[in-house]
């Protein structure tokens, strides 16, 4: 009888807090074979009847310790079905996106993009695809560009995100239009010093959703 395929979630799962001077990436050791000990993505295998968004949610909180009420948005990126991925048979992957907010602790390590080791499976492949497709999705895709630069945010900030999914620093005026275009999104008239050296930087802000606040 040929045997079926299994159903994988690996999750690029992205923090760009207060803080933080770029978009950085959470991976974990694995705790079984195969390549136990090895970094890589967090993952889980579906559940019967589980939804997509569910089991993304489920790799984040229980791989890298993130807690639920922190992951603040998840989505579908690609699927990846190359038969040898997994070791242990046929295993399809299915890359989701999740953007975390800012949280006490957890058991991640998190990286820049550029800073990613070798990890287990195809992760590497994983993310060098999803992050072209985040790239694609910036400033077009509402629900993960907000989840990344929160409700109000300085222009550095965009210029930050961007380059970290780009992997190039964007051109100022072509991004101030970008931004300026983007439906719900408005420059509020203040500057805020986001740097001791710096220039003050614009403010930008959306327009709450639904009316709230």
């Amino acid at each position: 009888m040929e045997q079926q395929s299994a159903v994988s979630i690996d999750v690029i799962a992205l923090r760009y807090g207060r803080d933080d001077n770029t978009v950085t990436v959470g991976i974990a050791p694995r705790q079984w074979d195969p390549f136990a000990g090895e970094l890589a993505l967090p993952g889980v295998l579906l559940h019967r009847g589980e939804r997509l968004d569910a089991a993304a949610r489920r790799a984040v909180s229980t791989k890298l310790g993130v807690p639920e009420d922190a992951i603040i948005a998840v989505g579908q990126l690609a699927t990846f079905d190359e038969p040898n991925r997994d070791p242990r048979g046929p295993t399809l992957s299915i890359a989701m996106w999740a953007v975390v907010a800012d949280h006490p602790a957890d058991t991640a390590q998190w990286l820049p993009f550029d800073q990613l080791p070798h990890l287990a499976f195809d992760h590497n492949q994983i993310v060098t695809v999803g992050r072209r497709r985040l790239a694609e999705m910036l400033w077009k895709d509402l629900t993960f560009t907000r989840a990344l630069t929160g409700p109000l945010f300085p222009a550095t900030r965009a210029v930050e995100l961007t380059a970290a999914l780009h992997d190039t620093r964007p051109d100022p005026g072509n991004l101030n239009r970008t931004l300026a275009a983007l439906p719900g999104l408005a420059r509020t008239g203040e500057r805020v010093r986001v740097k001791a050296t710096g220039r003050p930087a614009a403010m930008w802000s959306f327009t709450p959703p639904d009316g709230l606040p």
